[in-house]
């Protein structure tokens, strides 16, 4: 169902264990991962500071661009739950000065959206 859902577009959780080691050389001393999510070789990564965007590039995935939005810089979120017909649930994130969302998201119904929203909700508000 994992790779099924990442050629689908939909978000898996990932195991904050597995990533550490990926992500300490870009982590500030005081900063810790609280969500991460894949999405075939892209992630969305919570930490406790800021929202990292991970685009994985090339055939093999050895380029890899970080890109760091500090949580100040968010200036809306929203979140569609699943429904009866709709197999997935969609995270909207808008940065600041942007009048679309500039990052949508969508997370099979089972994954747990809410607990990164929840993530968003306390360090965005």
């Amino acid at each position: 169902m994992g790779l099924l859902s990442g050629i689908m577009g939909h978000a898996s959780e990932v195991s904050i264990e597995k990533i550490t080691k990926e992500f300490q050389p870009i982590l500030l001393e005081d900063e810790r991962i609280e969500k991460a999510y894949k999405l075939i070789r892209d992630m969305l990564v919570f930490t406790n500071k800021r929202l990292i965007l991970v685009n994985k590039q090339g055939i093999t995935g050895s380029k890899i661009d970080y890109q760091s939005i500090p949580y100040s810089s968010i200036k809306m979120f929203s979140k569609e739950s699943a429904g009866i017909a709709d197999l997935d649930a969609e995270l909207k994130i808008w940065l600041t000065g942007e009048t679309e969302p500039t990052i949508k998201q969508d997370f099979r119904k089972g994954d747990n959206i809410n607990e990164a929203y929840r993530v968003l909700s306390k360090y965005v508000l």
